[in-house]
């Protein structure tokens, strides 16, 4: 703003000097020199702080998108899982990416506008002064310009608002076309994405042609009615200077006032626009960052105990929906307790609940009824980040990050030694290929580690839930993209790791689930029958028919994938 001051005092200094030097140099024979070195000095000033107000403009802007983005990036890590669920990638990245950048925009020409609205100002006091009657003339298009730019922004916050939901949905098509890209052309469905996206785009073009046509509507006027003053000064003023009412000197400044209000009039469409598409923006980016995170620390979060026997999970009466107010949960009055070092397997038909338990436990969501204790202590009363080194899941999703294997083995501890890490690779039988790659543990796997194959992916996911040594491990169907004739040498190294520590199992291949010390039947959000595997198989009717149903699908999926797993052992 300081130097916006010192720009604007510069500019409205030199028609001045001009006025004097005419008058006084050329019409009463004066020397020019000093006149003309006032004019070459206040250029200078003008010149130098025109650079310091853009570059602190541009600077001051760029801190603030930074800021912002690192908020934003923040908070949406904070934010509950739901929230995930119900909105999508690609619209988010727009409000942290293209939303942010209009709003940079507009706050670069907040100073810029400060200099303008104070040439503005300035120089209307200054042609007041000089000639009342002509200034008033040289302003009457002003009020017009108002009420035109009035309506220009209310016109064109719509439509602007318009333009970048529609950019977002665009981006969120593009998004899931790439990060899907194996699904789409495992089903030989690009043209269905192509389709999709045309039609994205179709709105995106429409959104931004109602957007220009207003523009194109009102933006002639506003360039024109201040082009409207200076007709009137050149025609009026010129007959007062012939009527000797009016210097030359006067009448040449006043000119340069006129031209010098013209550029921050015209700039008016500009910023009404670019203050439009923030307020758009302002708005998308405030619904992210307005909303509440509803999964949260309590004010005095509870310590989980360090000593004794540790990793005793305990469901009290738990009721869940993922949806509210449907009035058919998932869980139902669910109550199980698994004691330290026990092993428990869930088994149950699809939609039983068995995954929502992995859930529930770590706090990804909150219980709408009962209680979730973690040694004694209830899972909504301690720290979130100290539950989650306490409870590791490895889900049957596998999602490796584009770094090396260390690395994502190393996720939960960065700095954790390489001995540490070969030996949780060990204990998830992934130790023997990774060693077989060109750059062994250094080898860059690319995004989502596709460059492995299922098998090898699952292993690393499991060696990171063991590198964290957690108190409970939960395996949510973790072998599931494991070949059976392999999956011996994962289940020998689980059976270590499960041997120390509470591990909750989500399972349906038999091998699997005999390795749990009991099993558990879900059914319907309810505990229908536990015991060993082998008790329930020779007791339980429907734990029979819950396996054999899931024997048949394995079966199917392995015709299907024809040995996707074949190679595990062989460097890709």
């Amino acid at each position: 703003m300081l130097a916006g001051l010192m720009w604007t005092a510069g500019r409205v200094a030199v028609p001045f000097f001009i006025k004097l030097g005419l008058d006084r140099g050329i019409r009463d024979g004066g020397p020019l020199l000093p006149w003309s070195l006032a004019i070459a000095a206040a250029g200078l000033v003008s010149a130098v702080f025109l650079g310091v107000r853009r570059y602190l403009a541009f600077r001051n802007a760029r801190i603030i998108e930074a800021r912002l983005r690192d908020r934003i990036f923040a908070h949406i890590q904070r934010l509950h899982f739901s929230f995930h669920d119900a909105n999508a990638t690609g619209e988010l990245m727009s409000r942290g990416n293209t939303d942010l950048q209009h709003f940079q925009n507009f706050i670069v020409l907040v100073p810029l506008t400060f200099a303008n609205f104070l040439i503005v100002v300035t120089v209307t006091v200054i042609m007041l002064i000089l000639q009342p009657t002509l200034a008033l003339l040289a302003l009457a298009s002003l009020p017009f310009v108002n009420v035109l730019g009035r309506k220009f922004a209310q016109n064109l916050n719509p439509a602007v608002l318009k333009v970048q939901q529609e950019s977002a949905q665009l981006a969120a098509v593009v998004e899931e076309s790439v990060s899907g890209v194996r699904v789409v052309k495992g089903f030989g469905s690009e043209n269905v994405q192509a389709e999709k996206l045309a039609f994205e785009a179709d709105d995106v073009f429409d959104a931004a042609m109602w957007s220009s046509t207003i523009r194109a509507r009102y933006l002639p006027g506003m360039e024109l009615l201040p082009s409207i003053g200076l007709i009137t000064v050149l025609g009026c003023g010129g007959h007062l200077v012939l009527d000797e009412q009016m210097s030359v000197g006067d009448l040449v400044s006043f000119n340069i006032y006129v031209i010098m209000m013209i550029q921050p009039l015209r700039m008016l469409g500009m910023i009404v626009a670019h203050g439009q598409r923030a307020a758009a923006a302002g708005v998308r980016i405030s619904e992210v960052l307005g909303t509440a995170p509803k999964i949260v620390d309590v004010a005095s979060p509870t310590l989980l105990p360090t000593d004794g026997e540790l990793g005793r999970v305990e469901l009290r009466d738990v009721d869940f929906d993922y949806h509210e107010n449907t009035g058919a949960g998932v869980l139902r009055g669910l109550s199980l307790t698994i004691e330290p070092g026990e092993s428990v397997a869930l088994v149950g038909p699809t939609a039983s609940g068995k995954s929502t338990i992995a859930r529930l436990l770590p706090r990804f969501y909150d219980v709408d009824g009962g209680e979730i204790l973690l040694d004694g202590i209830d899972v909504r009363d301690v720290r979130r980040q100290d539950l989650r080194r306490a409870v590791s899941i490895v889900f049957e999703e596998t999602f490796l990050f584009s770094s090396s294997i260390r690395d994502n083995i190393a996720f939960a501890d960065p700095d954790a030694e390489d001995e540490l890490v070969v030996k949780a690779a060990s204990l998830a039988g992934a130790d023997d290929f990774i060693r077989e790659l060109p750059d062994g543990y250094d080898t860059e796997i690319g995004e989502r580690g596709y460059s492995l194959s299922g098998g090898q992916r699952q292993r690393i996911a499991i060696a990171r839930a063991i590198l964290a040594d957690p108190r409970v491990l939960i395996l949510d169907d973790a072998t599931s993209a494991v070949d059976p004739t392999k999956e011996h040498e994962i289940r020998d190294a689980l059976s270590e790791v499960m041997e120390r520590r509470t591990t909750i199992v989500i399972a349906h291949r038999p091998a699997t689930i005999a390795l749990a010390d009991r099993v558990v039947l879900l059914d319907e959000g309810h505990i229908v029958a536990s015991g060993t595997h082998e008790d329930l198989l020779a007791t339980n009717e429907r734990y029979r028919e819950v396996l054999a149903a899931d024997r048949d699908a394995d079966s199917a999926g392995d015709a299907d994938s024809d040995g996707d797993d074949s190679e595990d052992g062989d460097a890709p």
